[in-house]
């Protein structure tokens, strides 16, 4: 197949790969420097949606895959259906589950899916109000995209105060904090878990554990993701299950009856509470760096599966993965998730092995030379028959690479080694 995919960071690297590993005719938008090995990168930006279109038409591309969240939430599934493009990925009303949190809320309560008990606001002094009946810690979501940095889980009345302000008063988030959800928070250990539907079934990719936390032992600020792993040993059987039966099935129903035909992703951020499962989020694309961990044991076709998506034949389509672990660990910018710089340029072996991936999430090519781009710069993903080999391989790569103000997290993997050793 001729396929596009759209975005630049390592989510698109990781789908780029995958795909290259089966032959197809690849295309990307923007793309990055590791993605440019294995692809034709145009320089379109992922939210320019005619533009998008007008390449897949002028190069009679075969199916488009949407990495990032805001072109789907911008409506590019509706003007590539428009134009009678195959594009994997929900169209604007489908992406409401994640560019309208509030939305997603409402959708849960309506079908019983179980989630954290909220609120939503678009009044500050309303909230505010609200927020000082509330224990803490409690959670604050900005209802809108903020680029995986619109949660604050606030620990004393002050923090969430801050927060709203921060959101509500001095629009420090855009428009995406205009309107907040307070949440009450929920204990338990996190899980994401990730589908693939055509509207009527879901098949799923292996369960993954993200790190969100800027620093070792979950520390520090929220972040886009620091590292994940897969697959996550406290997804057992039985939870699998209960995700299944009492989050992904009523929520397809519930977008049934609303008139949503879903086709694409819908990734369940979880709370493995002992109350059972617990929804925290639900987003309408593969995680970033989840994806970096998962799409390497993925032994089956990502196109084909994404094409099957598509036509609404997915019940008759395999899904395989193997058996392996994989951990992926980022190397980020000094700064980030704030203000970081750009243009420093990266050295030592930027070459993939047998069991390791170098996925460029932040960079581009000057003059011969690759630099950074972006806070989180590199995911690099180690492979083994058990999550302390994989590690060990990741770590391992990582070790010889280096750019100035180079940082990563040192304990990726570490909550699931624990739980293994637990037995």
């Amino acid at each position: 197949m001729r396929v596009l995919v759209v975005g630049g960071g390592g989510r698109e690297h990781a789908i780029v790969w995958s795909l290259a590993r089966f032959g197809h005719e690849l295309f990307c938008a923007p793309g990055n420097a590791g993605i440019s090995k294995l692809a034709r990168c145009d320089d379109i930006k992922a939210e320019d949606v005619q533009a998008l279109a007008e390449l897949a038409t002028a190069e009679r591309v075969d199916l488009t895959i949407v990495g990032p969240e805001l072109p789907l939430v911008a409506g590019i599934g509706d003007e590539f259906r428009r134009r009678g493009l195959a594009l994997f990925g929900p169209d604007r009303a489908g992406a409401r589950l994640e560019g309208d949190k509030a939305f997603a809320k409402r959708l849960m309560e309506e079908q019983g899916i179980p989630t954290a008990r909220y609120a939503r606001f678009d009044d500050f002094d309303k909230a505010r109000a609200h927020l000082r009946e509330l224990p803490v810690p409690v959670v604050i979501k900005a209802s809108g995209l903020a680029a995986g940095k619109g949660v604050v889980v606030a620990r004393t009345q002050d923090e969430a105060e801050q927060a709203l302000r921060d959101m509500m008063v001095d629009i420090r988030l855009g428009d995406a904090g205009r309107t907040v959800v307070i949440e009450e928070w929920l204990e338990g250990e996190e899980a994401s878990v990730i589908g693939l539907t055509d509207g009527k079934v879901v098949r799923y990719l292996r369960p993954s554990q993200d790190h969100k936390r800027l620093r070792d032992g979950d520390e520090g600020p929220n972040t886009g993701g620091m590292g994940a792993y897969a697959p996550a040993p406290a997804v057992t059987p039985e939870v699998e299950r209960e995700v299944h039966e009492r989050v992904f099935e009523p929520l397809l129903a519930g977008l049934r009856r609303k008139g949503i035909d879903y086709r694409g992703v819908i990734y369940a951020g979880l709370m493995l509470t002992r109350e059972g499962v617990r929804v925290l989020e639900f987003n309408c694309r593969l995680g970033d760096p989840e994806t970096q961990a998962i799409l390497p044991l993925l032994e089956t076709d990502f196109a084909e599966l994404a094409m099957a998506c598509v036509e609404g034949r997915l019940a008759d389509t395999r899904l395989s993965c193997s058996g392996r672990w994989a951990l992926c660990v980022v190397a980020a910018a000094e700064g980030y998730p704030g203000t970081y710089r750009k243009g420093v340029e990266i050295t030592g072996s930027l070459e993939d092995s047998a069991d390791t991936i170098v996925f460029h999430a932040g960079t581009k090519l000057v003059d011969g030379r690759v630099v950074t781009t972006g806070g989180r710069v590199l995911g690099i993903t180690g492979l083994g028959a058990s999550l302390a080999e994989a590690r060990d391989k990741a770590y391992a790569a990582l070790a010889s690479i280096g750019f100035e103000g180079m940082f990563y997290r040192r304990d990726i993997g570490a909550r699931g080694l624990a739980r293994l050793a637990g037995g």
